[in-house]
């Protein structure tokens, strides 16, 4: 791993301010010396202007984010500063989501690696890092996944036709309780109310036309989603 003269320069870039607060706590407490958070943002929006007015060498990034999601902010910098501009931030995908066409989304959208919200700090701060460096980074299920893509062995196509029809939350609240989470463990997980996970999954079963949270196991683990 190169030896930075400097801390590697982050923007975080997460909707729900109380991770955000988490992880800028993490990175303090694994890698102070390391990595310095110059910025936080909550939306595409906010993100798009956080990067312009800081010049960050990594942006850590959420998915799924109001405004057209992380993909989109990745697009509208690449577009504002030229895609081959050699200033130009790195990215590295930070999620609650572990489901493949995510991860093969945001490599498509230009990101250079794609961790989920259990990595430790240590390791994020690793992370971090390796994609200032350069590098690449995945976990290695998240790294099968791209593979596969490449491969041809996931239609990624076909799944996010399906996926077309719910919005991103409902997606999140979709895998979640397609794992087996219980609707206090999604609510508690995704920082809204039992009844709001409540109202997101029976639109999900509405708009998927399935009828039991059985057969919406079945539905994602056909589909590669769990």
């Amino acid at each position: 791993m190169t030896v930075h003269p400097r801390p590697v320069r982050v923007v975080v870039v997460d909707d729900h301010a109380m991770f955000r607060a988490g992880v800028r706590a993490e990175l303090v407490a694994a890698g102070a010396a390391e990595v310095e958070v110059v910025a936080e943002a909550a939306d595409v929006d906010t993100a798009v202007a956080a990067i312009a007015q800081h010049a960050p060498d990594v942006v850590l990034l959420d998915v799924h984010l109001p405004g057209g999601g992380g993909v989109e902010v990745m697009r509208r910098t690449s577009a504002s500063a030229g895609a081959a501009t050699s200033g130009s931030p790195r990215y590295l995908a930070l999620s609650v989501s572990d489901a493949a066409e995510d991860v093969i989304g945001a490599i498509r959208g230009g990101a250079r690696g794609y961790v989920t919200k259990t990595i430790t700090g240590p390791e994020l701060v690793s992370a971090i890092q390796r994609v200032a460096d350069g590098d690449a980074v995945f976990s290695p299920r998240l790294a099968g996944f791209v593979l596969d893509a490449f491969a041809g062995s996931i239609e990624v196509a076909a799944v996010d036709e399906d996926l077309d029809r719910l919005t991103e939350r409902e997606r999140e609240v979709m895998r979640l309780i397609a794992r087996g989470y219980a609707y206090k463990e999604v609510a508690k997980e995704l920082f809204i109310s039992i009844k709001t996970v409540e109202t997101h999954m029976s639109s999900v079963l509405r708009k998927l036309q399935l009828s039991s949270r059985h057969e919406l196991t079945r539905w994602a683990s056909d589909r590669r989603l769990l």
